[in-house]
């Protein structure tokens, strides 16, 4: 548990692709603001916004949460923060642990864009073969 110097509050980090999001998790009634922004503003898709909320509403706890994310696409940012939110969820509440693991929010997924590779037209595309 931390303090900014006006509110404790539980931290937890989450990654997905390029995406890497910071969360701050404040006692309270239930808001999610993303990057000084409400969530519903950040993320307009519902897919998004119920993967956000997928940790608070499997383990039914009333949190605020803040969270600052950068760098990767839409999904990749919901995610990372689905991710964090489950981590910092343990660091409140270490009862959460086992809830949160089996539904698979606690593993960061390692998935990520393969490189494209030399002779080839993207990772794995092959040019068309042609006989004559």
């Amino acid at each position: 548990m931390s303090s900014d110097g006006n509110a404790p509050y539980y931290l937890g980090v989450g990654r997905r692709k390029e995406a890497v999001a910071r969360i701050r998790l404040y006692s309270g009634e239930r808001g999610i603001v993303v990057n000084g922004r409400p969530f519903e503003d950040y993320f307009p898709r519902i897919l998004h916004q119920n993967v956000v909320q997928e940790p608070l509403d499997m383990v039914g706890a009333s949190f605020r949460v803040s969270a600052k994310v950068i760098g990767g696409g839409m999904s990749g940012q919901a995610e990372a923060i689905r991710h964090g939110v489950a981590r910092a969820l343990v660091n409140a509440n270490d009862q959460y642990r086992l809830t949160l693991r089996k539904a698979g929010l606690l593993t960061r997924d390692a998935r990520v864009k393969e490189r494209k590779k030399y002779g080839l037209k993207r990772a794995r595309k092959a040019p068309q073969y042609t006989k004559r």
